[in-house]
């Protein structure tokens, strides 16, 4: 039998992107693989620090990473949730934590005797029953599984860190562990004749670089996926309007160390920040037809909370996919195959999906349709439902102080959506469809944050009393408010675990 194995894989662009790539499948596959990443130093990354959800976690602990180590070398800060303000009313504000919110009472879900409760006039607001909520609140951290003496689960969390800084990292385990990196730029692409499968690039040194599968980590550029291939792009502005981005650092003087992102509303978009170790991250991402650069970025520059330390960086983009990520012997990870905006934290975790479905649907010289195109409909599918949540930000809004948020409020939006918040609205039921990213409990933290409470709850929650459910309430707030009391500061833990080093 011949050997149809993949043995030369080509991966065009570093930045996170790349060198998640080269890791999982240095770490997966690598006696089996000549892996090359090709990058240019004259080439920038778009690294305007990054915020992270907790599957980040899973990706870092399977290729071997200290997490104490890495956020040391990545001035990496810890994040429990993500901070929303303006998106319902100027002025409102809600957390979207991660981990869990309360506990389901017998087989009635927390949420429902949460409503119970409301129409009763006996509940708190829905995050005074998360934990990660409360801590984030009060600016503490501990790594913990449960709550001490409880079967409540301790604090999920993921990380800021800056995006350059973990490139550098992964780099150096890669190449100790065989990755070759050359350094080049690519000036042309070599297609066969036979099938239009990329065949080899060369370099602007002449050299050639021959590969069996390319990977395309060349950002909104698309260099393989797009220039070469044509692969064509799902344009979704019509869903996300926003199309430019302000970014700019400023210093960090410890009043903003918060462990959480805060996603702010303005008038014709929202602002990020993103508070790491040396620095906050922070960055306007707008909508131009509602809003000059100009305009964007005295907004942003007037909401800082620090020196600013660099002059503010201008990204264009617009939101959508490749119309197919793996195209013949390419697949796009990261900016190539697609881009939504930073609103929930989901670019890197995109790349992970991206390189570990890559892993699962790992082709032979064959390049089997049916397998690519799994991989495919698995991607576009996380894409969509990421999309759809994103949406629910935009299209749950009350204001009435701009036409931006009056067009997103008045806009129609997918058939996916609509059928989650209608039924929702009439029962409080909430589903997860097919391992999507986003949990129930996420969903229901953005829809009550923005005001939409359903009409009615589950029947089950009538099986307990109401005085009953009070207390159950009041018990559940009492052990995690006094578990957070507890807890060390997010400042005490990062000086105590991972303080960097400059």
């Amino acid at each position: 039998m011949s050997d149809n194995r993949i043995k030369n894989v080509v991966i065009i662009g570093g930045g996170t992107a790349g060198w998640m790539a080269a890791m999982m499948l240095s770490k997966m596959l690598g006696e089996q693989l000549n892996i090359n990443l090709i990058e240019s130093d004259t080439i920038g990354t778009i690294g305007v620090g990054e915020a992270t959800i907790p599957p980040i976690r899973a990706y870092n602990n399977f290729v071997g990473i200290d997490e104490d180590d890495f956020l040391r070398k990545t001035n990496g800060t810890i994040k429990l949730g993500i901070e929303f303000q303006n998106w319902g009313n100027l002025g409102d504000s809600y957390m979207h934590g991660f981990g869990f919110v309360g506990r389901k009472l017998g087989m009635t879900p927390f949420h429902h005797v949460w409503l119970k409760a409301l129409k009763d006039g006996n509940a708190k607001d829905l995050l005074d029953y998360s934990f990660n909520n409360l801590a984030a609140r009060a600016g503490k951290f501990a790594r913990m599984d449960k709550i001490e003496k409880t079967p409540l689960d301790g604090l999920a969390y993921a990380f800021h860190f800056d995006a350059g800084l973990y490139a550098q990292y992964l780099r150096k385990i890669c190449e100790k562990d065989g990755v070759r990196r050359t350094e080049g730029l690519i000036t042309k692409v070599n297609l066969s004749s036979s099938n239009g499968f990329i065949e080899s690039v060369i370099l602007e040194t002449g050299d050639v670089i021959n590969g069996d599968l390319f990977i395309d980590c060349s950002g909104f550029r698309g260099l393989l996926i797009e220039e070469a291939l044509q692969t064509g792009y799902e344009d979704w502005s019509n869903f996300l309007p926003c199309d430019h981005a302000i970014a700019v650092p400023c210093s960090n003087d410890g009043s903003a160390f918060r462990p959480y992102t805060q996603s702010i509303a303005h008038k014709a978009g929202w602002q990020w920040r993103i508070p790491l170790q040396h620095r906050t991250g922070n960055g306007h991402v707008f909508c131009s037809d509602h809003m000059s650069v100009d305009e964007a970025t005295q907004i942003l520059l007037s909401n800082v909370e620090g020196e600013i330390l660099k002059d503010p960086m201008t990204i264009k983009f617009k939101t959508g996919r490749r119309h197919k990520m793996w195209n013949k012997n390419c697949v796009a990870l990261g900016l190539s195959s697609g881009f939504l905006e930073p609103l929930e934290s989901t670019s890197i975790h995109l790349i992970q999906m991206g390189v570990t479905n890559l892993v699962k649907h790992f082709p032979s010289l064959e390049f089997n349709e049916i397998n690519s195109g799994e991989y495919n409909r698995r991607m576009a599918y996380e894409y969509e439902t990421i999309r759809d949540f994103i949406i629910l930000h935009y299209h749950l809004n009350a204001r009435d102080d701009s036409k931006f948020w009056t067009m997103c409020r008045e806009m129609d939006v997918p058939e996916t959506l609509k059928w989650r918040m209608n039924i929702f609205k009439q029962t409080g039921q909430l589903f997860r469809k097919d391992d999507e990213l986003f949990t129930e409990v996420g969903w229901l933290q953005v829809m009550i944050g923005q005001g939409l409470i359903p009409d009615d709850y589950s029947p089950l929650a009538d099986t307990v009393s109401s005085d009953n459910v009070a207390e159950y309430l009041k018990n559940l707030n009492s052990i995690m408010a006094t578990a957070v009391k507890g807890l060390p500061t997010h400042r005490e833990f990062i000086a105590q675990y991972c303080k960097a080093s400059s």
